[in-house]
């Protein structure tokens, strides 16, 4: 059983498309281990996203994370972390397939609705950033 790191992200949020995206999980036979809302501050998303400091997206992708509420899962099943990404689609949403969670409800690159983990390695850190142990079901 494999677990990854799945985001609405503010946009996401404020579309109120939170149940939408659980019903795609949920369809896809994807287990929910933890959930829940919070809003991150600018040092929490700096954090979160530090693998990325260096690029010119940093700040504005921080701001646009510290922007509204997000909605953090753990997520559980076979293979769930490439189940997930599939079901997200393309970073960029014009790239996405149709029926994917970006191409169905992104508006750009960086406020496309959803993040998750994209390896193990990545998974673990990611799912210990927002969850203890005693969270996880």
């Amino acid at each position: 059983m494999e677990r990854t790191l799945s985001i609405i992200k503010p946009d996401g949020v404020k579309k109120n498309i939170i149940g939408e995206v659980i019903k795609r999980f949920q369809n896809a036979n994807i287990n929910i281990a933890a959930m829940k809302m919070i809003k991150l501050s600018k040092e929490q998303a700096q954090g979160f996203y530090a693998v990325h400091k260096e690029r010119p997206f940093f700040d504005s992708l921080t701001d646009f994370m510290t922007s509204g509420p997000i909605v953090v899962m753990v997520l559980e099943g076979d293979d769930v972390i490439t189940q997930n990404r599939k079901l997200m689609g393309a970073t960029n949403f014009k790239e996405a397939d149709e029926g994917t969670i970006r191409k169905d409800f992104a508006t750009d690159i960086e406020k496309n609705v959803v993040h998750g983990s994209d390896a193990p390695e990545t998974a673990a850190f990611e799912i210990s950033y927002f969850f203890n142990a005693l969270e996880i079901v």
